[in-house]
């Protein structure tokens, strides 16, 4: 569900040194700009549950602890183009209210406006998930929601 909701409403990314991460509720996509060329064979990744570590050609993109924790026998990566590699870690915690603020503790932070964006762009993916008749791709959301916005779960139907 979340893959045709993200085509219909776009991403919010977070731009970073080397390329950009950005999220789902159930997944955090990370796309790194490599030089054009590049063989898998010079691509070296460690994708932990906790932590996560690239580096091309010898050099070190990134390393350190993951914002949250992820699913580590979930987690692939990609070389796409020899220019482009797509990393896509799988979300422990798949709620809504689960925005990652950065991609590592402390490191490839969300500034505010781009935290804001991508809260707002989860709560609508959660009502779509809860209104399976409705469009939510196209929708703008106003108010309360923080943490996955508002709990309608004790509303009579």
């Amino acid at each position: 569900m979340s893959v045709h909701f993200e085509e219909r409403s776009g991403v919010v990314p977070c731009k970073t040194p080397w390329g950009s991460w950005y999220q789902t509720m159930e997944e955090v996509f990370i796309e790194v700009d490599v030089p054009h060329g590049t063989s898998a064979k010079e691509v070296k990744c460690h994708l932990g549950s906790r932590d996560i570590e690239l580096h091309v050609k010898g050099k070190e993109i990134f390393k350190g602890k993951l914002f949250e924790t992820t699913v580590s026998d979930e987690a692939t990566w990609t070389l796409e183009d020899k220019c482009l590699i797509r990393i896509i870690l799988m979300k422990t915690n798949r709620e809504a209210g689960n925005c990652w603020s950065s991609l590592l503790e402390g490191e490839y932070c969300a500034n505010a406006w781009i935290q804001d964006q991508m809260q707002r762009k989860l709560t609508l993916e959660r009502f779509q998930r809860e209104n399976p008749g409705f469009d939510f791709s196209g929708a703008d959301i106003s108010g309360n929601f923080a943490g996955g916005g508002p709990d309608f779960s004790s509303l009579q139907k």
